[in-house]
């Protein structure tokens, strides 16, 4: 953004965004990047601000919207200034009863509110000497997002054994930013840039009031975490335009510090049983093995013992466990991630044929450390150094050399926890492509690329929780294709389609990371992950058949269907299939069916068991009996085309200084249950965007 490098998580469970009536251009550089972009670059996005230099009138917008959900919105922005100086401010404001997709249909404890302000200033203290300066404040609050199961309907717990309540977990995030930039032009042919910044984000994370609301079938332990992220660094590059020849050569310095504090307190009271009945199920209300007699038997399922299957005993977990009147346990956690980077590139245009040359250099020091050097060939090759993520890095790397956090997460999973911390990976990227015009009414782009990465990162997710951290793989393999074709304005009408698909192929072990699977701890498989998909394609049509007139626009997006999570399958030899293992509201939430049964949120498929022949889903795509693969033949979500129509006019009085807009926008017009992903590792579930009715009304000068 305006030079400043952001390379750590911008969506909402992560960060908060600058208000997007601050953008004055973008620019997506979807092929092989240049040398001066790196860390994580599968996608690069050059975000340009607006400015008020040369505004001397002012000029602004002020828009108010309402819709569905309860969803209130409010903007303003102003630009204004002189010849030689400007500013432009924008202000946002947005309350909402869905801010984040929810696992159901319905929508259940999901209320959310933001609030940004973005204002850059520009002044020309010389020909040619220019400074800018660019400061954002953004603050959001917003629940986690509840199931059915989140209602806990008569469920009881705690020391006096009382109702719990709804699960009420809640989060927020107050995100700062300060980037000053000084420009000076040394000659016609060359330019001078340096520049500062300084990006903070503070999260945090609330349980519930009485904690044992938390428990579920995703959860175990009543989470509190308050973790803060600061990005500062300093930046400087030439750029030099002379002939065929447009090189940039820069270097740049950036330490982030990132400080994480988590508070875990297990609620479950069979997680961490020191007791079991005769049939081997844990028994709650003991804390050591000594007071297991008559019936009960030690749990012989001890850290000690070889032999051990789940569910755990961890000793040291009893003065955590509030299930036992324990107390929770704070992590403590904190590094510095320092990384210098250095490049050269050349764009040379010759005639009709244009070439990017380049290379940069990394140095990366943090938990771990690594250098490379990374050539970059035209648009079509790229070595590429991938830092990990940023979210949540300390307790993912170093977790699980902490004794209460490792025995938290095996007796959760039921597997060891990982003590390798992660470390930067190096991709292999290669991309072909071509941009023809046939005649001016049709414009096509076309592209294909291949990423070899070797320790490959993805997300996990710390139960029915926005906490996220990363974990690494051994290697993964992405091949896939992008086509895009519109037609330029023609007689009041455009049209834009944008077609893909991407495989997304991980080759375990896992290598680093809090564990996901127990097969990824040792096993040798290939599985695809929830990026995973065959095709996708958007369509965008808009017409407007006078100038004087409103405006119509209308979306067709169709998705082939992502993998999808542990969705219970037929494994061609028992005739049944088991879904025990799934709440009634999971399957549900799934879709799935016995026959003429299907399930509800209150009631799951009678016994825990199908036969095969009559087993499936309305929302997922299972593979019949015996034909599930991960690798070639995983669960996918079913194929979905959802539609959006919206209608406006720019301009409904015909004025000339002072204009006033109006919109009218439906969101899924057919109101189609469909799900975006089931029990994802990373995100959980989450249902498309219910149909969604908003107007909006707006005043500009």
């Amino acid at each position: 953004m305006d030079n400043q490098p952001i390379t750590d998580q911008q969506s909402k469970v992560f960060s908060n965004q600058i208000p997007s009536s601050s953008i004055q251009s973008l620019e997506v550089i979807s092929g092989a990047p240049p040398a001066e972009f790196g860390e994580k670059t599968s996608l690069v996005i050059k975000v340009t601000t607006r400015s008020g230099q040369g505004v001397t009138t002012p000029h602004g917008t002020i828009t108010s919207s309402y819709g569905s959900f309860g969803i209130v919105n409010g903007a303003f922005d102003l630009a204004y200034g002189g010849q030689k100086w400007g500013n432009f401010i924008a202000v946002d404001g947005l309350n909402t009863g869905r801010f984040l997709d929810p696992p159901e249909f319905s929508v259940i404890h999901a209320k959310g509110n933001l609030e940004d302000v973005f204002d850059r200033i520009d002044y020309q203290v010389s020909n040619k000497d220019t400074i800018h300066l660019n400061l954002g404040f953004t603050r959001s609050w917003f629940q986690n997002p509840n199931s059915y199961d989140n209602l806990n309907v008569g469920l009881t717990g705690g020391p006096n054994n009382t109702l719990v309540g709804p699960t009420d977990q809640r989060s927020k995030i107050q995100t700062y930013n300060i980037a000053p930039t000084w420009t000076r032009l040394i000659n016609p042919t060359l330019v001078f840039t340096l520049g500062g910044f300084v990006r903070h984000d503070a999260y945090n994370y609330y349980p519930s009031e009485n904690p044992f609301a938390d428990l579920g079938p995703l959860q175990s332990e009543s989470v509190t975490q308050n973790r803060s992220l600061t990005n500062a660094g300093a930046l400087t590059y030439i750029s030099y335009v002379k002939g065929i020849h447009n090189v940039k050569a820069g270097i740049s310095y950036q330490q982030t510090f990132l400080t994480e504090n988590d508070h875990f307190g297990i609620v479950n009271p069979t997680l961490n049983s020191p007791c079991l009945d005769a049939l081997g199920n844990p028994v709650p209300g003991f804390t050591n093995q000594t007071q297991c007699t008559g019936t009960l038997l030690p749990n012989p399922n001890t850290p000690d013992n070889p032999n051990a299957v789940a569910p755990y005993f961890f000793p040291v977990l009893v003065p955590f466990d509030l299930t036992r009147a324990g107390t929770s346990y704070l992590f403590h956690g904190h590094t510095d991630v320092k990384l210098l980077s250095l490049y050269v590139q050349d764009s040379i245009t010759y005639h009709n044929w244009a070439f990017n040359v380049g290379i940069r250099g990394d140095i990366y020091d943090a938990i771990s450390g690594y250098n490379l050097a990374q050539p970059r060939l035209g648009a079509s090759y790229a070595r590429i150094m991938e830092t990990p993520f940023n979210e949540n890095l300390v307790i993912a790397s170093t977790g699980c050399s902490d004794p209460v956090i490792s025995a938290i997460a095996t007796g959760s999973q039921g597997y060891p926890c990982l003590t390798t911390p992660l470390k930067p990976s190096w991709r292999n990227e290669f991309h072909v492509g071509f941009q023809q015009a046939f005649s001016k009414y049709l414009v096509v782009d076309a592209e294909y690329l291949w990423k070899y990465t070797h320790y490959a990162y993805d997300f996990s997710i710390f139960g029915n929780t926005p906490i996220f951290f990363p974990v690494e793989w051994h290697n993964s393999k992405i091949p896939g294709y992008a086509i895009r074709a519109s037609v330029p304005e023609f007689h009041g009408f455009t049209a834009m389609v944008v077609m893909s698909s991407v495989a997304a192929r991980f080759f375990q072990p896992q290598v680093s990371g809090i564990g996901v699977t127990p097969a990824g701890q040792g096993g040798t498989g290939v599985f695809r992950i929830d990026h995973d998909e065959k095709f996708n394609q958007t369509t965008h049509l808009q017409y407007q058949p006078w100038k004087n007139l409103p405006w119509i626009g209308f979306n067709w997006r169709y998705d082939s269907g992502l993998v999808a999570g542990a969705v219970p399958f037929g494994d061609g030899v028992n005739p049944f299939v088991d879904v025990s293992g799934l709440t009634p509201d999971q399957q549900f939430q799934a879709g799935l069916f016995c026959g003429s049964f299907h399930a509800t949120p209150t009631q799951g498929i009678p016994g825990g068991q199908c036969l095969a022949t009559k087993y499936g889903s309305t929302l997922i795509g299972i593979p019949a009996p015996g034909t599930q693969n991960d690798d070639h033949n995983p669960a996918r979500i079913v194929p979905r085309n959802l539609f959006d129509v919206a209608v406006g006019d720019d301009n409904l009085f015909r004025g000339d200084r002072f204009r006033w807009s109006a919109r009218f926008t439906v969101i899924n017009l057919a109101n189609k249950v469909a799900l975006y992903n089931f029990l994802s590792t990373f995100s959980g579930t989450h249902y498309v965007t219910p149909r969604t009715l908003t107007g909006e009304i707006g005043f500009h000068f």
